[in-house]
């Protein structure tokens, strides 16, 4: 794999956890909501125009077209194992930017993953 195809997944790597995290942030800022009849079209509203849910479609939208660009140029059996990334840096931002528990058995199953990423991406 060259540098263009792995900046490529790796683009599409962070622009998905950019998303997971701000979609985490906006569901965040708007608070715990429950789904009915009576409340669908005020929180319907709410998420979307919820300026970090917004943006993490944007990030969305935008890795589809980087994942395109990816999927060109290298294998979807070597680019798709690679997206399993996101776990990595979604566990850690989500530590690092929303506080969220980090402990060893997470950091054992990161290693894992990374692991897995390293042997799939010689093969």
């Amino acid at each position: 794999m060259n540098l263009i195809s792995f900046g490529l997944i790796f683009t599409g790597v962070m622009l998905n956890a950019a998303a997971q995290i701000l979609m985490k942030a906006g569901t965040n800022s708007i608070g715990f909501f429950e789904f009915s009849m009576e409340n669908i079209l005020p929180i319907g509203w709410k998420l979307a125009t919820e300026w970090h849910i917004i943006a993490a479609l944007c990030c969305y939208a935008l890795s589809v077209v980087i994942w395109i660009l990816a999927l060109s140029r290298v294998p979807v059996s070597i680019a798709f194992p690679m997206l399993s990334m996101a776990y990595v840096v979604n566990a850690l931002a989500a530590w690092y930017l929303l506080g969220e528990a980090f402990n060893p058995t997470k950091l054992v199953g990161m290693g894992v993953i990374i692991l897995g990423v390293i042997i799939i991406s010689r093969a």
